[in-house]
C-alpha cells in the first residue's frame, strides 16, 4: 500500500467545497419523490461513471424478495424502471478492507409548497446553508461520499479494497432498495450511511412499523347520529387507546437502556386519514395511516399483538368506537430495530477520525427513527452505521443541510477510506 499525506487529503476534499455545492443543486433539482427516483437516479449513475465506477443497476423485484427477512409490504405496485444505483471500485490487488457507502436517492413529499420560501425542488444556499428537498435527507451524503472518493482520486490515490457506492430507492417506506442490493450479494468489512445525524455516531435505532386502519361504522342522518356509528371519530377513539400503549413503552421502566438519556423516544403518528362521504350523514368509513416505533429487541410479531389488542380493547371499551368495526394491514415499514457494537474498529476509526477533522470527541447517537442500516446490521452480517451532516427541517418545510457540516463529513469519510481500505497509486481516469 502507498503511504499518504493527511492533511493534503484533507485539502483536497477542501478544493472540492465549490463542486460539491454545484452537485448537490444539481441533485436537490431531481424531484425523487417516491415512484419518481428515475432521473436522479440516472444522474447519480453518470456521477458514478465519470468517476471511473463500474456502474451496476439494481430492481426491487418483489417476488424475489417478499420472503426474505427484513422484507416490507411495498406501498406501491409500480416498479417499472425504480433502480438503485451501484458504483463498484475494485482494485488491481485486493489489499485492505472493504466498504459500502449507503444513500437513498428518495425524499418526502413536500407539504404545502406556498409555506416554502422559495419552492422546494429550487435549491438555493444562504450563508453556511443550502435549501431544498431532500437536501440533508439525504442527498448531501450522497454527495458527501462520492467527493470523499473523488478527492483520493485528484491526488493519484485509489482504495486498495473494494469500495461500493450505493444509491438505493424507497429508504423512507420500505428499505427494500437496500434489501435488494442485500440481495444481489454486495457485500463488504463494513458499511456507513451518511444521514443527517449532525456528525454523531449512530450506535442504536429504534424498530418501525407502518399499518393501515380500516373503520366500518354505519350511516345515519345527522337529525340522530346516535342511530349510526361515525367511523372517523372511532378512527380517533382507536388512536387515543393506542397512545396510551406509547406512554407505557416510554416509561422509564420500561425504555430502553441505550434510551435512557431520551424523555420520550417512541413516537406514533397518525400520519394520514380519510373518510366520510357527506357533511350531513355520520360517516360510515374510513381509512388512517399509523406509524409506530419500537425499540430494538421487541418482535414484530409482538408489535402486531399489541396493535391488534389496542383494536380489540378500542371496539369494547372506548365509546367514540361504539358499533365500529376495525380492519388492520400492514403496507411500509416492518422494520426491526438494531444496535451496533460501539467497540468495532470501524466506529473507533469513525470517532477518532472525526476528532482529527473537528477537533471535537465525536457524541453517540441513539436514533428514534430507521435507517437502512439495519440490513448489513442484522441480515447481512454487515457492521453499519450512520455518520452524516448537519441538517434541519428535514420531512418540513425549508429543509437545508450546512455546506461546513457536509465537507467536514467528506473529510472524514475520505480519511476513513483512506485508513480502512488503504491506498494505491491509481491509474488515470476521470474524477
Amino acid at each position: 500500500m502507498t503511504r499518504f499525506d493527511r492533511n493534503e487529503l484533507r485539502r483536497s476534499v477542501a478544493n472540492r467545497r465549490d463542486r460539491a455545492i454545484d452537485d448537490l443543486c444539481a441533485l436537490v433539482r431531481h424531484d425523487s419523490l417516491l415512484g419518481n427516483e428515475t432521473s436522479a437516479q440516472n444522474w447519480v449513475a453518470d456521477r458514478f461513471a465519470d468517476m471511473g465506477l463500474l456502474v451496476e443497476r439494481v430492481a426491487i423485484n418483489v417476488d424475489e424478495l417478499r420472503d426474505l427477512p427484513g422484507f416490507s409490504p411495498p406501498v406501491t405496485t409500480e416498479y417499472s424502471g425504480r433502480e438503485n444505483i451501484v458504483g463498484i471500485h475494485k482494485p488491481k490487488h485486493h489489499i485492505g478492507r472493504s466498504l459500502i457507502l449507503n444513500g437513498h436517492i428518495d425524499i418526502v413529499p413536500t407539504g404545502p409548497v406556498a409555506q416554502w420560501r422559495r419552492g422546494p425542488f429550487d435549491p438555493y444556499v444562504e450563508r453556511d446553508w443550502l435549501y431544498g428537498r431532500g437536501a440533508g435527507d439525504m442527498k448531501a451524503g450522497i454527495i458527501a461520499y462520492c467527493h470523499a472518493l473523488a478527492a483520493l482520486h485528484d491526488l493519484g490515490l485509489e482504495p486498495a479494497a473494494p469500495v461500493i457506492l450505493q444509491s438505493v430507492v424507497e429508504e423512507e417506506c420500505t428499505g427494500n432498495g437496500a434489501l435488494a442490493c442485500l440481495h444481489a450479494g454486495y457485500r463488504a468489512d463494513c458499511a456507513i450511511i451518511p444521514e443527517p445525524f449532525n456528525q454523531t455516531l449512530m450506535t442504536t435505532q429504534l424498530g418501525v412499523m407502518w399499518f393501515q386502519l380500516h373503520v366500518t361504522g354505519s350511516p345515519a342522518h345527522v337529525l340522530d347520529t346516535s342511530a349510526g356509528s361515525n367511523a372517523i371519530e372511532a378512527a380517533f377513539g382507536f388512536f387515543e387507546t393506542l397512545k396510551e400503549v406509547e406512554d407505557i413503552w416510554n416509561h422509564p421502566t420500561h425504555r430502553h437502556a441505550a434510551y435512557g438519556a431520551h424523555t420520550h423516544p417512541v413516537n406514533f403518528n397518525l400520519g394520514k386519514i380519510e373518510g366520510g362521504e357527506w357533511a350531513s350523514t355520520v360517516p360510515p368509513v374510513c381509512s388512517a395511516d399509523i406509524r409506530v416505533g419500537f425499540y430494538p429487541g421487541m418482535e414484530l410479531s409482538k408489535v402486531r399483538e399489541t396493535i391488534e389488542a389496542v383494536a380489540q380493547s378500542a371496539m369494547e371499551n372506548h365509546p367514540a368506537c361504539k358499533g365500529a368495526k376495525f380492519e388492520i394491514t400492514y403496507r411500509g415499514f416492518q422494520a426491526e430495530g438494531c444496535v451496533m457494537d460501539e467497540s468495532h474498529p470501524m466506529m473507533t476509526m469513525i470517532g477518532n477520525i472525526h476528532h482529527e477533522v473537528t477537533g471535537n470527541a465525536i457524541k453517540n447517537y441513539a436514533s428514534t427513527a430507521t435507517t437502512d442500516a439495519r440490513f448489513f446490521q442484522i441480515y447481512g452480517n454487515i457492521p453499519a452505521t450512520c455518520y452524516g451532516p448537519k441538517a434541519e427541517r428535514i420531512h418540513g418545510i425549508d429543509e437545508r443541510v450546512s455546506i461546513s457540516s457536509m465537507m467536514e463529513v467528506t473529510e472524514v469519510l475520505a480519511l476513513f477510506i483512506a485508513d480502512w481500505c488503504g491506498v494505491t497509486k491509481r491509474d488515470n481516469h476521470a474524477a
